[in-house]
């Protein structure tokens, strides 16, 4: 089955044809480094690390770049609040995002660029965007002339003349058109600047994107990725200004947007008292819950968040663990290690192709995770199956655990990870409550003095490493 996405700029799914054989080229946009980064932002970076990790699944070799906006006006503004240099700020947020990318399993990028450091490369495309009379000069500043690119508002949809009714509200009387965008920004007072044809400034935010996407993937390269936010203006724009530079050539082939994720059906702000960084997340949740939860609906669907939707994820995720720990004990101890191939193995051997061919099926249609875990939880509930059962099917138990662990990997989690801390301290509760209620009937049956029944649970337990002791205040236990 070939591999289909949906392309926001056809508005429908289209077969994927990369511009390479077996190569995969993606731009998706990073974050503006004055804060951690929330839980809207994590969902697009797990999305196309997903996205990227199947493409790589799939034998392609996948070149993946994601910027960082290390000059901004949000990253001023916190600098100066701070009585920090800007870029020295920028840069403690750069190191934050790895440790927060790190807790969910987000692979670093093929190349990282900062739009700091690629200053020249924004200066060419502007000093060429002039020289096609695409842009122009106003006091030290550029703006990109919007009524020079005829297919404006082809990726959002919207029609230049409705948003420059709206635009004109807040204008600039300086810029030709209200729809205008800068390219470039005069330093005010205390700002960081470069120098420029045009003066001391700095560039504007959708410049830096298309600066670093030609400086790495060149023109045409397969997919550009982001959240629902950036299709307008940021993505819009880009494409502006991209395909004005290049003269005809396409910015990029596909374009792919995660939708919104709400909290509580509301949207995620500040104001609202509903903004929660993933760092915040983290002192609750470990990094694969997180994951786990963003990956459970398909990307294109809003997301709700909520502490009660991330237990539900974490249970889910416990599920499959528990599946493999338990099949593995049954393949450490050796059962059935000599069966030739059962019939009960060689469905477990079936259901393992099977799994793989639903979860292919579901990651080619347009990477829709949610279906590839029912078939990740279908296969759980297989090996759970063969595990309780009669014989034991060595040959077909460790296939299916080895396909579960691999299709797990897939979508960035290890299903062979020991259990957190707090899963830990969740199942230290259950023995607790579990040896609490063995103790109490074995009270029960001393009172009875059936002695070699009381006898028989203490040895037992002392076989599977619980010791027992009785005392005059009464039964303690301990592990061995």
């Amino acid at each position: 089955m070939s591999l289909n996405l949906y392309n926001t700029m056809t508005r429908q799914k289209e077969e994927f044809q990369p511009r390479k054989k077996d190569h995969v080229s993606m731009y998706v946009c990073g974050p503006t480094t004055y804060n951690y980064f929330h839980v809207g932002n994590a969902r697009m970076l797990v999305v196309f690390d997903m996205v990227r990790r199947y493409f790589l699944y799939k034998g392609y070799a996948v070149q993946f770049v994601q910027n960082f906006t290390d000059v901004d006006d949000k990253i001023i503004q916190r600098a100066q609040e701070s009585a920090e240099e800007a870029q020295a700020l920028g840069q403690r947020f750069i190191d934050e995002y790895f440790k927060d990318a790190q807790a969910l399993n987000i692979m670093p990028a093929s190349v990282h660029p900062k739009a700091t450091e690629h200053i020249p490369e924004m200066i060419e495309i502007i000093q060429g965007l002039i020289g096609k009379g695409m842009a122009y000069q106003v006091d030290g500043d550029v703006y990109y002339e919007v009524g020079k690119f005829a297919s404006y508002g082809k990726l959002s949809g919207r029609k230049p003349e409705d948003l420059q009714t709206r635009a004109r509200v807040e204008s600039d009387e300086r810029k030709r058109s209200p729809l205008d965008f800068a390219l470039w920004k005069k330093a005010k007072p205390g700002e960081p600047f470069w120098d420029s044809p045009w003066g001391q400034g700095r560039p504007g935010w959708h410049i830096e994107c298309s600066a670093m996407s030609l400086k790495y993937l060149g023109p045409g390269f397969d997919i550009h990725g982001g959240g629902a936010d950036l299709v307008f203006p940021h993505h819009e724009n880009e494409i502006a200004q991209t395909e004005g530079y290049l003269e005809g050539q396409t910015c990029a082939c596909y374009w792919m947007h995660n939708a919104f994720l709400t909290v509580e059906q509301e949207k995620m702000s500040k104001s609202a008292g509903n903004f929660f960084t993933v760092r915040e997340i983290l002192e609750s949740f470990p990094g694969e819950v997180i994951r786990f939860y963003l990956l459970g609906t398909h990307y294109r669907s809003p997301l709700d968040f909520g502490r009660e939707k991330l237990e539900m994820a974490q249970r889910g995720l416990r599920r499959l663990r528990t599946s493999l720990q338990l099949a593995n004990e049954v393949l450490r101890q050796g059962v059935g290690a000599a069966e030739e191939l059962t019939a009960q193995s060689q469905k477990l051997i079936e259901e393992a192709q099977k799994a793989r061919k639903d979860f292919a099926e579901a990651m080619d249609d347009d990477f829709n995770s949610a279906l590839a875990y029912a078939a990740l939880f279908n296969l759980a509930k297989v090996i759970n199956a063969a595990v309780n059962g009669e014989p034991q099917a060595t040959t077909g138990l460790q296939t299916a655990c080895e396909t579960l662990r691999e299709l797990g990997s897939v979508l960035g989690f290890d299903l062979e990870k020991s259990v957190s801390p707090e899963e830990d301290d969740a199942q230290r509760s259950l023995v607790d409550d579990v040896m609490g209620v063995l103790l109490q009937v074995r009270v029960k049956i001393r009172e009875n003095k059936d002695w070699a029944l009381a006898d028989q649970i203490r040895d037992s337990l002392k076989d599977i490493g619980i010791l027992l002791e009785d005392t005059p205040q009464g039964v303690r236990w301990k592990m061995k």
